[in-house]
């Protein structure tokens, strides 16, 4: 608990402290026109309530993503706590915050059109078809999920008890929330959700305190401490596994996606800080509190008498097939909030991700039409848009329905393809702090650092190429190694050809 205290304290101090200091960098003013005001449609560009749009941008961004990715995590040990606040301080609130301010100062912009600025026409169309297909991915996902969860929970003789009635209630929801008004149906619900989601972490957390279990400690070592405790074989390296499977905890290319929306609908830029940097602090606290309950869960003899079908694994089995996250969340919150813990694992584990499914394919809707220039206002527009994206959506749904283990299958690659995403925005907003003059080194370590882990993982992923441990990281360095003298290159020609020659391509008088 002590490591978990520390943790805590860090992750609020670096709002303070390191938030301020990117804040400083970027240098947001209170005299520029957000989106919002200057390109207002009533649509997606309007102004919202500074505490609303926090709440959507925290719902938007996380999901169930701290919960089931920490709990995930926690099976790499406490090794996951430095990775939580590290990731978080350093990559992910930074992410978040620059790209989202980028996108206000670029006129809202979508996260392709961002990229293309700065890396070129050739991303910008990678990232167009990239970020199309994973957002429409994380709407399918997040609705099979839900609705089986909703479908165990109704009485056996009820009409709701059946999967397909929930799968469509939940897509017709989609469909509504993707093409309403944002501050019709988002700006109403989700400001609940999140305050829901919040409480359950903080209830959680006082339970934490009072209790005060004895816990792993980061001195204790980094190693995969749970699997060796309960016995479980665990094939996969804390590098690079464990910063793929704690994402949206720490860092995630999906919250990019999201960033934009929310940059359309606030009224000052000196907000950006508290929606866009404090949102994923306060992710990054969620994630710590679900890695530590997952921890005490895992640790603690008690968890096998009050839920003995969770611990009945074999020494054979693997750490995914031994627990469903799902379970751990809902015996936690049974077995220490009793009745409102249960209300509130459904409002967790059930809204949170169909809202982080909504607004995945809110974005996929902008983005597409911004690539198009489609107007939005018009609804027969927005319709045009959301048709082929609902329809293929559709088609991922009777394929996870028609096998049963495409869930994990579909989850694992839309992680690496999360993380991936994020590579690109960090590669994206290094590049645009290099040509502001700016410090670009905040976000050029994150970029050769998730550039390695990304790499890596897909070489040696049993989903991916399955390479042994040597080649993939070979694979990983190098790779890095490519990038970032790609990236130094580039800095040194740009600007000794502008000192040279000037921004306009004409020689200066000093160089005559």
């Amino acid at each position: 608990m002590i490591s978990f205290t520390l943790s805590l304290v860090a992750l609020i101090l670096g709002y303070f402290f390191y938030g301020k200091f990117v804040e400083t960098i970027f240098g947001p003013s209170s005299k520029r026109k957000t989106p919002g005001i200057r390109k207002f449609d009533g649509v997606d560009y309007l102004v919202l309530p500074a505490w609303k749009v926090f709440m959507i941008q925290f719902l938007n961004i996380a999901g169930t993503g701290p919960i089931f990715g920490a709990i995930m995590g926690m099976w790499f040990g406490v090794s996951s706590y430095l990775w939580i606040v590290l990731g978080c301080i350093f990559a992910g609130a930074t992410h978040d915050y620059l790209s989202g301010m980028i996108s206000m100062r670029k006129g809202g912009i979508s996260l392709p059109d961002m990229v293309g600025q700065y890396l070129g026409g050739t991303y910008r169309k990678l990232m167009l078809v990239f970020a199309t297909l994973l957002l429409t991915l994380v709407g399918a996902v997040f609705v099979l999920s839900p609705a089986t969860l909703l479908t165990g929970l109704m009485p056996t003789d009820s009409i709701f008890n059946n999967l397909s009635v929930w799968i469509i209630i939940i897509f017709v929801y989609y469909i509504i929330a993707t093409m309403m008004p944002v501050d019709k149906i988002i700006g109403k619900v989700y400001p609940l959700f999140a305050f829901s989601l919040i409480f359950m972490a903080l209830a959680l957390m006082v339970a934490l305190f009072i209790k005060w279990p004895t816990l792993p400690e980061l001195w204790d070592g980094l190693d995969n401490l749970g699997t060796a405790r309960l016995g479980i074989k665990n094939s996969e390296p804390i590098i690079p596994a464990l910063f793929i499977t704690i994402a949206c905890g720490a860092i995630s290319g999906f919250h990019a996606t999201q960033s934009p929306l929310m940059a359309r609908c606030i009224k000052d830029e000196k907000l950006g800080r508290p929606v866009f940097y404090g949102a994923m602090i306060t992710e990054g606290i969620v994630a710590l509190i679900w890695a530590t309950v997952s921890s005490w869960f895992f640790y603690d003899e008690g968890w096998r008498e009050i839920c003995p079908d969770v611990f009945l694994a074999q020494s054979d089995k693997t750490v995914t097939q031994f627990f469903s996250a799902p379970q751990v969340v809902m015996e936690v919150c049974k077995g220490w909030l009793g009745i409102a813990g249960g209300v509130l694992a459904i409002l967790g584990v059930v809204a949170a991700p169909i809202t982080s499914g909504d607004t995945a394919l809110r974005s996929a809707r902008l983005i597409i039409a911004d690539a198009l220039h489609i107007n939005q206002r018009p609804v027969i527009k927005r319709l045009l848009v959301c048709g082929p994206l609902f329809l293929l959506c559709i088609a991922l749904l009777i394929w996870q329905m028609d096998n049963p283990d495409s869930f994990n299958t579909i989850w694992k690659y839309f992680g690496w393809a999360n993380q991936t995403l994020a590579v690109f925005t960090l590669w994206t907003i290094t590049v645009y702090l290099a040509l502001k003059k700016k410090l670009y080194i905040i976000m050029l370590l994150p970029a050769i650092f998730m550039t390695f882990v990304c790499t890596t993982f897909i070489m040696v992923s049993k989903t991916a190429f399955a390479l042994p441990m040597s080649i993939g990281y070979t694979v990983g360095i190098i790779v890095t190694i490519v990038f970032t003298v790609r990236f130094f290159l580039w800095h040194h020609k740009k600007f000794t050809l502008d000192y040279a020659y000037g921004k306009d391509g004409k020689k200066t008088e000093q160089n005559n």
